[in-house]
């Protein structure tokens, strides 16, 4: 009896494996049947937009095959048109126009003929850069070392004239310029005004800076003045730059007569 048991017991498993490997069999390939479904399905799709297309319209519209290749050239020869350009300007107009307009206008070299009338009266053999030290104003104080850095690779001697150490330079930059103009900083080269850093910028770029600095006296290499250290100002030798002086004969002490408002002269040495 226990044997029976036991065999019944055995068919009994191997019929529910093979009940459900048939389940497992039946579920794998229902979904292969869907998903080759699916794709016909997708391809019919793809087929009827194929046959939708306007190019297939095109072929299938012509009655001939002639009809049909003008057809087709037409539709890709319409993709590959280039863009029409612009009609240049009628000859007269070309003839009415400035060159400056024509070779594109430089506003460095339209200040340059502006301001050629302006002069430094006294200055004709020399370059005069108007400057500020101070840090104020961080775009002004880059501009004049910018400017005064340019001039000075050429090792030519230049009068620096700091407007910050002396007040005197600043009333005289407004007598000729105006107060508008009071922009730092302002070269002038041989007492003809020449404009400020963007202007001497632009020239030393083209090589035109070389030309007017030719004729200079050129320092030797390295240079620096022992007086001042190229500060161009020294401490007055009258009051010492306490700007007070002692008169003897009224026993009272006087302003001195001979430094600027900071106790300083310009320097003898490289200013002279």
């Amino acid at each position: 009896m226990a044997d029976r048991d036991e065999k019944s017991e055995i068919s009994g498993n191997a019929k529910s494996t093979l009940y459900n490997r048939s389940i497992t069999l039946t579920s794998s390939e229902f979904a292969k049947r869907s998903y080759l479904h699916d794709n016909s399905l997708e391809r019919q799709g793809s087929v009827k937009k194929l046959h939708n297309s306007p190019f297939l319209s095109v072929v299938s519209a012509g009655n001939s095959i002639k009809g049909k290749v003008k057809q087709l050239c037409s539709v890709f020869e319409s993709s590959r048109k280039a863009p029409a350009l612009p009609e240049p300007p009628p000859q007269s107009q070309l003839s009415s126009l400035k060159p400056a307009k024509l070779l594109g206008s430089d506003s460095w070299a339209s200040s340059l003929c502006e301001n050629s009338g302006i002069r430094l009266q006294g200055t004709e053999d020399r370059v005069v850069v108007y400057f500020t030290s101070l840090r104020g104003i961080r775009r002004t104080f880059e501009d004049c070392c910018a400017a005064r850095m340019i001039i000075r690779g050429f090792r030519v001697m230049v009068d620096e004239r700091d407007i910050s150490m002396d007040s005197a330079y600043r009333k005289e930059l407004q007598g000729v310029l105006g107060e508008k103009n009071m922009k730092l900083p302002q070269v002038f080269i041989r007492g003809k005004y020449i404009g400020g850093a963007d202007v001497i910028k632009q020239l030393h770029e083209v090589g035109d800076l070389a030309k007017m600095l030719k004729g200079f006296p050129v320092r030797p290499p390295g240079y620096v003045c022992e007086g001042c250290g190229d500060v161009r100002f020294v401490p007055c030798t009258g009051c010492s730059g306490s700007r007070k002086i002692y008169d003897e004969d009224e026993d009272q002490l006087k302003r001195c007569l001979e430094c600027n408002e900071n106790g300083l002269i310009r320097c003898p040495a490289c200013c002279s």
